[in-house]
């Protein structure tokens, strides 16, 4: 697919220096003369106005209600570096901290002192508003933070471990194990019959909103054979040759969407609903008037989202 790094958290070319990490003295000098980006909660701090992740300066007073080592993330074409920090202890007076485990928090959090318009925003909300670079940025804050936030313990021996390498790694004090980011393999599958495509829905979504099939891959398994077996799964749909797209990171909170198409082998569906709660054939028709707004019964897939992607170069005939 030519396109294929054009999806919303594709990558932006950032260098990740991932020399300098082991390289205390350098990363000092790097942070000194660097900017930060901060997240809240999984939240980055976004300026509305000029649509930019906001790039605070290392002495800037907000980065004091950080309690953790700022992530070194990577540095920019002009030589600056950008190092991710996390402000989640700080507690936002004006919200309700249930509000934050739904599965889109709407509520945009202004710290003290910050104009309207610079406010920590759902990532979900933004990432189509987002340059490449920005949204490679807050990708991988996001992703990074939610990662030490769930594994503060060694998998070998529970110890709490601790962070090194300027984040991207935890060691234990006990054991000496080294552990590392994960990333969750998961297809998602453009799965075709003539005009019509397959898509789903899982229980507690907005009504009509339907998207592709996925499913995480199972250790010992190709993409290919992962396509097939949670397609059949999900849908009784059995498909032929599967192509692979396109890729995107998805950092909710760990996953590495793997875009692929395939052409159904036949057309009667069988869902199980212990998977979804839907699943339907809907025609190019269909799908590009839900795109217009044009079709009630259906509501697109999420702007910055691969299924979006996908979809959209479907309807154009840009899959190769």
């Amino acid at each position: 697919m030519l396109n294929a790094e054009d999806v919303t958290f594709g990558g932006s070319g950032l260098e990740r220096a991932a020399h300098h990490r082991e390289d205390p003295a350098k990363l000092d000098a790097l942070r000194t003369s660097g900017k930060a980006i901060v997240l809240w909660r999984g939240k980055p701090l976004f300026d509305f106005e000029t649509k930019e992740i906001m790039r605070l300066d290392p002495t800037h007073a907000v980065l004091s209600e950080a309690v953790s080592e700022p992530i070194f993330i990577g540095i920019e074409e002009d030589g600056t570096a950008i190092f991710a920090h996390d402000i989640s202890p700080w507690k936002d007076p004006m919200i309700d901290d249930a509000a934050l485990a739904n599965f889109f928090d709407p509520s945009q959090n202004r710290y003290p002192g910050f104009p309207e318009t610079q406010v920590f925003t759902e990532l979900r909300g933004i990432m189509a508003k987002l340059t490449p670079r920005d949204a490679e940025l807050a990708a991988t804050a996001r992703g990074i933070f939610e990662w030490h936030r769930i594994h503060g313990f060694c998998a070998k021996c529970g110890e709490k471990s601790a962070p090194e390498m300027a984040g991207w790694q935890r060691d234990c004090p006990s054991c000496g194990a080294h552990h590392f980011p994960r990333t969750d393999p998961v297809v998602i599958v453009l799965a075709t019959k003539g005009n019509s495509v397959l898509m789903g829905r899982s229980p507690g979504w907005p009504d009509g909103m339907f998207s592709l099939l996925a499913g995480f891959m199972e250790p010992g398994e190709t993409m290919e054979a992962a396509a097939r077996r949670e397609v059949f799964e999900e849908s009784g749909i059995r498909l032929g040759k599967v192509r692979y797209l396109s890729s995107q990171p998805w950092p909710f909170p760990a996953s590495l969407m793997i875009g692929c198409a395939a052409e159904a082998e036949n057309t009667e569906i069988t869902i199980d609903p212990k998977e979804i709660e839907d699943a339907r054939w809907f025609t190019r028709e269909e799908v590009f008037a839900a795109t217009h707004g044009e079709n009630p019964a259906l509501k697109p897939a999420r702007k910055g989202s691969i299924a979006h992607f996908l979809i959209h170069n479907w309807l154009s005939d840009t899959l190769d």
